[in-house]
């Protein structure tokens, strides 16, 4: 065979025959039947994989029709780049990557070379062991060497020691991890008719994680306007809807407690007040940050990790309050970059509820009536 200009034409290579399509043209595959997203340029179609992915179906929803680099190299260990090719359909005529994406993703390669994600092992399993954080990093796989001694810590501290199903909270997780801070995507600031951190939540906003739509009724409106007084009570009783395990070998535990009725009433309440401070710290970081409403955007997916949550400066000896989670790193870019102290951000929150509160009290969907003036009247 010979070309226009007399030299062999070789075949096309399988890179040159492989299917290209824009930004524009994948971002209409974005539904639950039809669901495409890219990985550094390359297309794939994971409709089939949805409802099987270990992460739950909301992270892959929420970023459908993008490309997910940033967040599939965060949450995704070396082994599953050698799925992709299975589903992978078509190449990105137009990818391009940010600045702030170049180096999270050099960041990230730094630190795999390293070896700072694999020192995994029962040395961490036992330091974690002093503070309520093992459940969180273990949901993470981040404490022992594999992931089924990862999975029973999870069933041992999630479960039965803590009383929370961690099947329900890794896709809880997940998806605040993707969406940070979205309220209409991130449970973790969806919480009407108790709280609510904006006022956009007014609007009845419907809640993609769990599929209705969050009423911001005349209930939920009394609750709201009197959120920064509710805040640490709620915190410290929050924990009482368990799994079933937990509520076999703890009211056992109280049956068998010396004393009468109330010194065990006692002891339940200062038990989930306790771990309840669990709770507050991990609104720090987040309910008086920047919040958005709406799908994030994969491109930008870092940024968005960076304005969605406050690094609470503590000296050393106070870490094992936060279990590390009270650190962000950023210096680069012009990203805001909040930071405070612990008693600062116990004010922030306790101020970005009360601004809800009083505008809540002011105004919203529900009808005032004498019952609401009189409430209002006496504060």
């Amino acid at each position: 065979m010979v070309a226009v200009n007399g030299a062999a034409d070789k075949e096309a290579s399988p890179e040159e025959r492989e299917r290209h399509v824009t930004s524009t043209e994948m971002s209409k595959h974005s539904s639950e039947g039809d669901l495409w997203v890219a990985v550094q340029g390359k297309v794939y179609d994971v409709t089939a994989w949805l409802p099987r992915h270990p992460g739950g179906d909301l992270p892959l929803l929420s970023l459908a029709g993008q490309d997910v680099t940033d967040a599939f190299v965060a949450y995704h260990p070396a082994s599953t780049w050698r799925v992709l090719d299975r589903y992978r359909v078509a190449k990105l005529s137009d990818y391009r990557v940010s600045e702030v994406s170049r180096d999270y993703r050099r960041l990230v390669a730094e630190f795999a070379r390293a070896g700072l994600f694999d020192r995994k092992g029962h040395g961490c399993a036992a330091s974690l062991c002093a503070s309520g954080f093992l459940g969180h990093d273990s949901g993470h796989y981040v404490v022992m060497q594999s992931r089924r001694l990862n999975r029973a810590v999870q069933l041992v501290a999630g479960n039965c020691v803590a009383g929370i199903s961690i099947g329900w909270w890794k896709r809880n997780h997940n998806a605040h991890h993707i969406a940070c801070n979205s309220l209409d995507r991130d449970p973790d600031v969806q919480h009407l008719p108790l709280f609510a951190v904006s006022p956009r939540l007014f609007a009845s906003l419907t809640s993609a994680f769990y599929r209705r739509s969050m009423r911001f009724d005349a209930a939920a409106r009394v609750l709201v306007g009197y959120q920064h007084w509710t805040f640490y009570p709620v915190m410290c009783v929050a924990r009482l809807a368990g799994v079933a395990v937990f509520w076999v070998w703890y009211p056992w535990l109280v049956s068998r407690l010396p004393g009468g009725a109330a010194e065990r009433a006692a002891f339940v309440l200062l038990s989930f007040a306790v771990t309840g401070i669990q709770h507050v710290q991990f609104c720090f970081n987040h309910f008086s940050a920047g919040t958005y409403v709406g799908r994030p955007r994969g491109d930008d997916w870092f940024q968005k990790q960076m304005r969605g949550t406050l690094d609470v400066a503590c000296p050393p000896w106070m870490d094992w309050f936060h279990g590390g989670l009270q650190f962000q790193l950023c210096r680069k870019h012009g990203l805001p970059y909040q930071r405070c102290g612990f008693w600062e951000a116990n004010a922030r929150t306790l101020r970005t509820l009360r601004d809800a509160a009083m505008q809540a009290r002011a105004g919203g969907p529900a009808p005032k009536n004498l019952l609401w003036e009189a409430v209002n009247t006496h504060g």
